[in-house]
């Protein structure tokens, strides 16, 4: 018995040994065979959340691995210009607003506050550059090379770059994973150049605060952006061509969110096209606007115009059509479930491949896409991958909205809890929103949670976690809590599900 377990277990090891020779080296010890054929096992193309992320899993994994970034920082639009200095100018504004509004009603006298706006700038860049260094420092800690400049795939197994530095340099790689992200999309008629008409990332640089700004889109990005200026004293006007902002929010929710950002003095004209802008003879800005749905033609006065209508997949001059990697109508890469392209050893994972163009997805498809190609079970779930508008009050959800769970004609019930029955909520005098739960009527089974309150964007994890496992409503309803806490609410929604809550 002991002779033949013996055998069984030297030819497993065997097995092993060939199955890991055979995906390229997913050891140290077979890199210098994988070598023969090309100088790296993973090769990516963008140092943005996804790449960044899938070149330190590679490395994890065993693979040598080399990630090429033409930015010359690390991170992506998320942590440079987008997700990261987005959120520290919301904290800094929301700490001003504060100062300005709340303070007195808490015992707090302050006088005069004042901005200073070089300040709050220079705190948002230091949050930035700490946190780019950051990166690099885990790059050397995982050995994983690091090339600045732009890449074109030449080959299925080769990246030529031109380096920032001067110059180019070919790197050659068994497995080529497209992260190159996302990028502004224009509107025709509208010219960006940064200063009066910004995007996002001029939006996050501006001089001054404007006295007068439009936000050409309601979504994530303009909602963002306009609370900031909009606490700092501008007059903010969102102008949004559909018939709502934030579609993909649930109903009920969005017009709670709505109403909540009408109170801090932001204006909505929805159903509204805007035509083009165009410099005026004061200096600023005059827009040209007309109804979605046909109306007469309008104009609205500007200093700055932040255009926010959304974000394309960014693939420009990496070479995919030579190459023969197939992208839809919209430009996104088609992959399968394994983020295969078209062309063998290829792959692409975030903002470039269908799916939410948020940055905790990229991370996701890589780790999950480094882990298929060392042969592992890598694995995306997109119907638990959250939302969050960093607004105040935040909003945050996963899962089904109510609309949707009618039009799949789903039995279902519906659980809801507002924040001024929350004793934490009550106690900090931050009490505006509801926690909202959809459960199927037959099995309890959570099918979405849409919270709009205090740190909205921390506690759906709970029920981020809850639908990953397959939860119910009374699964949560009866896990303790602390108290006090605002996760109460959560808790609450979740009794008020299935059964009835205790606190409303």
């Amino acid at each position: 018995m002991a002779a033949r377990s013996s055998t069984r277990k030297a030819v497993q090891q065997v097995t092993q040994r060939l199955y890991l020779y055979r995906v390229g080296g997913a050891q140290r010890g077979y890199a210098a065979a994988a070598a023969a054929e090309a100088d790296q096992d993973v090769v990516v193309v963008g140092g943005g959340p996804g790449g960044y992320v899938a070149a330190i899993k590679a490395a994890q994994l065993g693979f040598k691995t080399t990630c090429i970034e033409s930015r010359g920082s690390l991170g992506g639009t998320c942590l440079n210009v987008g997700c990261i200095p987005s959120k520290a100018l919301l904290q800094s504004s929301h700490m001003y607003h504060d100062a300005q509004h709340n303070f007195k009603s808490h015992g707090v006298n302050v006088g005069s506050v004042s901005i200073d706006l070089p300040a709050m700038m220079q705190q948002k860049d230091k949050a930035v550059t700490g946190l780019t260094k950051g990166i690099e420092g885990l790059f050397k800690k995982n050995k994983v090379t690091y090339v600045k400049g732009y890449g074109k795939i030449t080959s299925p197994n080769e990246v030529t770059v031109e380096l920032l530095d001067g110059g180019s340099q070919t790197v050659k790689g068994k497995n080529i994973i497209i992260a190159t992200g996302s990028a502004v999309k224009g509107l025709p008629g509208i010219t960006i150049d940064e200063q009066k008409v910004v995007s996002s990332t001029g939006a996050l640089a501006l001089k001054e605060v404007p006295e007068k700004l439009v936000v050409i889109g309601g979504g994530y990005i303009g909602l963002e952006m306009g609370s900031v200026w909009g606490r700092l004293g501008s007059q903010v006007t969102v102008v949004e061509f559909g018939d709502a902002i934030v579609p993909s929010m649930d109903a009920e929710v969005r017009k709670s969110f709505q109403r909540s950002l009408e109170k801090q003095k932001m204006k909505f004209k929805l159903k509204t096209k805007v035509v083009k802008v165009e410099e005026n003879a004061n200096g600023g800005l005059t827009l040209h606007l007309e109804a979605a749905e046909g109306g007469s033609p309008s104009t609205l006065e500007a200093n700055v115009v932040l255009v926010a209508a959304g974000r394309t997949p960014f693939t420009k001059g990496l070479g995919l059509e030579e190459l023969g990697v197939k992208v839809d109508k919209f430009g996104r890469v088609e992959v399968d479930h394994s983020f295969k392209t078209s062309v063998p050893g290829v792959f692409a994972i975030g903002d470039v491949i269908p799916g939410p163009m948020l940055a905790h997805k990229a991370e996701e498809d890589g780790v999950a896409c480094v882990e298929l190609i060392a042969g592992k079970a890598g694995h995306v779930n997109y119907d638990t991958v959250p939302g969050v508008v960093y607004t105040h009050p935040e909003v945050a959800s996963v899962g089904k909205t109510e609309e949707q769970v009618k039009a799949a004609n789903i039995q279902y019930r519906v659980g809801k809890f507002p924040f001024m029955a929350n004793s934490r909520a009550r106690s900090i005098d931050d009490a505006e929103g509801m926690v909202k739960i959809i459960a199927d009527k037959e099995t309890d089974k959570i099918l979405g949670v849409h919270i709009m309150g205090p740190s909205a964007g921390e506690l759906i994890h709970e029920a981020v976690l809850a639908m990953e496992y397959g939860a119910s409503s009374e699964d949560i309803a009866r896990v303790c809590h602390g108290h006090p806490t605002l996760s109460e609410a959560v808790k609450e929604a979740a009794m008020a599900t299935y059964d009835k809550p205790i606190h409303f």
